[in-house]
């Protein structure tokens, strides 16, 4: 019965990792620009990242490795360089992304230039996980995460035609702007699958030492959680669809996201549109500041571990401090939070084919999954992404600067 609730914890909790700037931004401008035409593009997205989430989990259950340990022992240490770098460059920039969505959702209840709130804004993701533990961190912060159920409110309440909503889940091509409509949907993809998102999964796993009889409870986790945030990302694309969409608006700060909240909840919209965007940022930058950690120390072999104490995992202690006071240093130089996201989305794109790769091998490997390796479906579906990722990576940057 213990498992039970903490499996039905794990999937409501898991909605603070999914919804966060880069699904927030890319779901609002999606719906905004092309009505209900990109759900087809939320509901792929979030296929592909619970398949790699289960297969990063599966990993940590039976071979006890996280898939950034799992990748340098395999590969060696000189190809783990390669991914490593091109996730902490991303971490780093999406963690000044998170932290400056904090910010300006603070800004939207005071007036207060979002800029003054950097510092605090990273002052308490810090406490936050050197007084915390794995728990707190996950179920604490994710049950915060639940008032951005107010996106999935919001759409329900402006009732859309159920047919156009339908027909949104059929890829189509649109009748405008082809340019901007394939930046959004790669954009979706990248800022669903983020890499950090499986290495944090993996090691979360670890840090709650789930064995192999617990590989249901990582299935379930996964696709059931994941599920359940896309949900809240199609709310955010279906009511941005209704309430933007016939004004011709195209969401270029939170602050005009925040007016998608205007019909429904009247005086109280920015209230909860800021404190929708505020948590799951906060939750967001949380994860992606510890999984900076996690990956420095995985990579190098140093002790690590939010549950242990900080004396026996120093060098991982430093690794996410420093990190996140470099996020913090991005934060202050007053960069438009909503835009870096959008370029920390593009760059996460360009190294999806990296991401991919490795799993091809580890799920064959019964050093690592002993009898649960993928067959034919997990293969194909891997490959079919390699491909698919190398496509995306060559045309993102195009994209973005005729797109974006």
């Amino acid at each position: 019965m213990k498992k039970i609730f903490n499996v039905l914890l794990g999937v409501v909790t898991s909605i603070g990792g999914f919804v966060e700037a880069g699904s927030i931004s890319t779901a609002a401008q999606g719906g905004a620009e092309f009505g209900f035409a990109l759900l087809w593009a939320i509901a792929l997205a979030t296929i592909i990242l619970a398949m790699l989430a289960e297969m990063a989990g599966r990993v940590a259950t039976v071979g006890r490795r996280s898939m950034a340990a799992a990748v340098r022992e395999r590969f060696g240490f000189h190809y783990q360089m390669i991914p490593l770098g091109a996730e902490l460059m991303i971490d780093l920039l999406l963690l000044a992304a998170e932290i400056g969505g904090v910010a300006v959702a603070i800004k939207l209840l005071t007036g207060i230039g979002f800029q003054w709130w950097i510092l605090p804004v990273g002052l308490a993701v810090w406490l936050v996980i050197w007084f915390g533990n794995f728990t707190v961190i996950e179920d604490g912060v994710g049950l915060l995460g639940m008032v951005t159920i107010a996106f999935v409110v919001a759409a329900w309440r402006l009732q859309p035609p159920l047919n156009s909503v339908a027909t949104g889940f059929l890829p189509s091509l649109p009748n405008h702007d082809l340019t901007r409509y394939a930046f959004l949907t790669v954009s979706i993809v990248g800022a669903t699958v983020s890499p950090y998102l499986l290495n944090f999964y993996s090691s979360g796993a670890i840090e709650e030492k789930w064995t192999e009889p617990d590989l249901w409870i990582n299935r379930v986790t996964c696709y059931l959680g994941m599920g359940f945030g896309s949900i809240v990302s199609m709310g955010v694309l279906i009511t941005a669809a209704v309430v933007l969409g016939p004004l011709h608006v195209q969401v270029n700060s939170y602050e005009q996201a925040a007016l998608m909240f205007v019909p429904v909840f009247g005086r109280w919209a920015v209230l909860l549109f800021a404190c929708a965007l505020g948590v799951g940022c906060f939750g967001a930058a949380i994860e992606i500041t510890l999984n900076a950690g996690y990956v420095l120390a995985q990579s190098f072999g140093w002790p690590w571990g939010v549950d242990k104490p900080r004396r026996d995992t120093a060098r991982f202690c430093a690794a996410f401090t420093l990190v996140l006071l470099l996020a913090l240093m991005v934060g202050i130089l007053g960069f438009d939070p909503l835009q870096m996201t959008l370029i920390s989305v593009a760059l996460t794109v360009v190294v999806m084919p990296l991401m991919v790769l490795p799993f091809l091998v580890l799920m064959n490997d019964e050093q690592y999954v002993k009898t649960h390796t993928s067959g034919a479906f997990g293969n194909g579906f891997l490959a079919v992404l390699t491909i698919l990722g190398a496509l995306m990576a060559l045309v993102v940057i195009p994209l973005e600067v005729f797109g974006g």
